[in-house]
């Protein structure tokens, strides 16, 4: 049976997955108009939104990313659910 995490942690969690979508389109954007300062002005804000809450739900919940993206707690807590396809 699957631990079921906090509706805070699925609500920080939807909340950053809209941030990174915004982030995509933005990417994706830029890569044709990367002259558009104010668009380059939204994608640096979203990029400090999504930095900020990644760094609010590691330090309550764990480590998002691996291979040296996010810092672990001790003991390891990488094998700590839900896992992504688990959300």
């Amino acid at each position: 049976m699957t631990e079921r995490m906090s509706e805070e942690f699925y609500k920080w969690m939807q909340q950053l997955q809209e941030v990174d979508f915004v982030l995509v389109e933005l990417t994706l954007y830029l890569d044709t108009h990367p002259e558009d300062y104010q668009a380059i002005q939204q994608y640096n804000e979203y990029a400090q939104k999504s930095k900020t809450l990644r760094q609010q739900i590691e330090q309550k919940y764990g480590p998002l990313m691996q291979y040296g993206q996010s810092y672990s707690g001790y003991p390891w807590n990488w094998n700590k659910p839900p896992w992504p396809w688990q959300m």
